[in-house]
């Protein structure tokens, strides 16, 4: 097994202690090192910045962008300044909206730097997602770039704050927003109405690094840093308040999971508005000292030339992304030999996926992570050191330290026993302040005992490790017997020319639910529905065989990669009106 350092030998000490008599446990580290420490996000940077000053930091392999730590840290400190001069003050939101690109980190660091919250907003939004994000937030700075794929982030701003064409800049006086102050354009171009870049970082001469010192005193590691809005793949989407120390603790056992150190270059293909690549890439990256190789938007040549031509040791993706990769024509072509690590998320992996991954892009060390926004968003995760690969493709590991994390019952509040099934549900560091004027869905999401609800059924084995199975809201019932969809899932999965699965449920007069798979063909393969219902009957009990198949050439998907199984639900809802 190869890997750039050992901690200690992590098999003298099991990270859990079984067995079990509940289905509740508590993380323990694997080496002597606290559980928590209590640094702000711009002391964890002085640390990196102190340790590896002249290593790459940030580098984007396809153009001109490589920054060492020192530099990292002088450009976060040139626009923390200016944001200052600029009268950003603290507990100030600032929204950014931008892809991947290069100053997305540095300004996410200069945010925390001076006490402000960064919110970063969904790529994907459109005009009436963007209002109602702004509103809800009470953002008081907004940064943008051009735009994204068919969206004008310019003129969509336009259309919303007919204003900003009028006013002076730093004197907006919106009738929309009315707490809006500032709107930044990333980028040297000059828009009316909106602060380039270019003069934010030249207003830093007017910040002294006396007062910059001391606004950065004053900040505390509770304090608020990040504001990450949810999906809202449910209803509309509602503000997470996360901690310096949430996502910095958070962030330092992600990448421990990983065993990154200095010596790692991690590519970061995952969008950094979301938890994925700010929390899980950036902060784990920080945390440790590793490089930052960045793709400012997923292509899976991008992100095959930027491994080989940096000698990344990780890299970060959901299934969808590794299997777009794996079967890419280009494959072949790239040499992978570097990769020890990395991340794989979202949703479980197919065993059979899992091995090509192994084998062919080398990642013999692969974390396989599991948590949601409001935890920071990490709870369990599989360690570098685990070498069963029923466990990396069908469990999402085991508590984080300092992490509790407990199987309890949807109905009665009590902690399942071992193998019981139970809603999954997490307290220690990583839980959020809470949703942002939102007490109410604050409180149905961490009960009076702490306990934040993922609203994902799951087990923990006697081990401690813990499998999910599906959703409070996925469980399908079928005439009184329970169907796990992601069972159903697995088994159709192995059927030669099968790339992937979904199953949800459909409405049923006569019982109350029928299974429904919606299928993703190989290249090249045709498959019918009585070859679907062939390979399953015999095998897998009759009521958890699909009554309904429909073919599909891709799945509705959120900007992160996640796939949106409500949009299959109300699709399988139309398509079988009378089931």
């Amino acid at each position: 097994m190869k890997t750039s350092f050992r901690l200690t030998d992590p098999f003298n000490t099991a990270p859990c202690k079984p067995p079990y008599t509940q289905a509740v446990s508590r993380g323990e580290p694997w080496f002597n090192m606290p559980v928590t420490r209590d640094y702000t996000l711009g002391e964890l940077l002085d640390q990196s910045i102190a340790r590896c000053g002249v290593q790459d930091a940030i580098v984007y392999a396809d153009r001109d962008f490589r920054l060492t730590w020192y530099e990292f840290g002088k450009l976060v400190d040139d626009l923390g300044r200016g944001l200052m001069a600029m009268g950003v003050q603290r507990n100030e939101k600032i929204a950014l909206w931008a892809s991947n690109v290069p100053l997305w980190i540095p300004l996410m660091f200069a945010a925390a730097k001076i006490g402000a919250i960064f919110l970063p907003l969904n790529t994907s939004y459109k005009s009436s997602e963007i209002e109602f994000a702004l509103k809800q937030s009470d953002t008081e700075n907004l940064i943008l770039i051009n735009g994204f794929r068919d969206t004008d982030y310019v003129q969509t701003i336009y259309d919303l704050i007919p204003e900003l064409r009028e006013q002076p800049r730093g004197r907006l006086a919106s009738a929309t927003f009315p707490l809006l102050k500032r709107v930044i354009f990333l980028g040297p171009e000059k828009h009316r109405g909106m602060y380039s870049v270019n003069e934010v970082q030249a207003l830093a001469g007017q910040t002294s690094m006396e007062d910059y010192v001391a606004r950065q005193r004053e900040i505390g590691c509770h304090d608020v840093v990040n504001m990450q809005y949810t999906s809202g793949t449910t209803g509309f989407p509602k503000g997470v308040q996360l901690t310096h120390s949430n996502i910095a603790n958070d962030g330092f056992w992600i990448g421990a999971c990983q065993n990154l150190s200095a010596r790692d270059r991690v590519c970061i293909p995952v969008p950094l508005f979301h938890c994925f690549g700010c929390v899980l890439g950036v902060m784990a990256c920080v945390n440790h000292g590793s490089t930052m190789v960045m793709v400012e938007k997923y292509d899976p040549v991008h992100v095959m030339m930027s491994i080989e031509k940096e000698k990344c040791t990780a890299t970060y993706g959901v299934p969808t992304m590794y299997i777009a990769i794996m079967d890419h024509p280009l494959f072949p072509k790239f040499d992978f030999s570097s990769l020890r690590t990395g991340l794989m998320s979202g949703t479980t992996c197919p065993i059979k996926r899992m091995q090509q991954c192994i084998d062919e892009m080398n990642m013999t060390e692969v974390s396989i992570p599991y948590g949601l926004t409001e935890a920071a968003p990490v709870m369990t995760q599989t360690r570098f050191f685990e070498t069963s690969i029923e466990r990396k493709s069908s469990s999402i590991g085991q508590a984080l330290p300092g992490v509790e994390v407990a199987i309890i019952n949807p109905d009665t509040g009590e902690i399942c026993e071992i193998d019981e099934p139970g809603e999954i549900c997490c307290r220690g560091y990583g839980n959020m302040v809470g949703y942002y004027k939102m007490p109410e869905q604050t409180a149905a999401c961490i009960d009076k005992d702490g306990w934040l609800h993922s609203g994902d059924i799951g087990r923990m084995d006697e081990q401690g490790y813990y499998y999910i199975t599906g959703r409070l809201k996925d469980l399908i019932i079928r005439g009184g017997e329970n169907i796990s969809p992601k069972e159903v899932e697995d088994f159709i999965c192995h059927m030669p020319g099968v790339k992937d699965v979904q199953v949800v449920g459909v409405p049923s007069k006569k019982y109350g639910e029928q299974p429904a798979a919606y299928i993703i063909c190989a290249d090249g393969t045709e498959i019918t529905e009585t070859d679907v219902a062939d390979f399953c009957r015999n095998r897998i009990a009759w009521f958890k065989i699909p009554k309904y198949i429909a073919f599909v050439d891709t799945y509705p998907l959120t900007a992160s990669g996640k796939i949106q199984k409500y949009k299959l639900r109300d699709d399988a809802t139309k398509r079988w009106p009378d089931a």
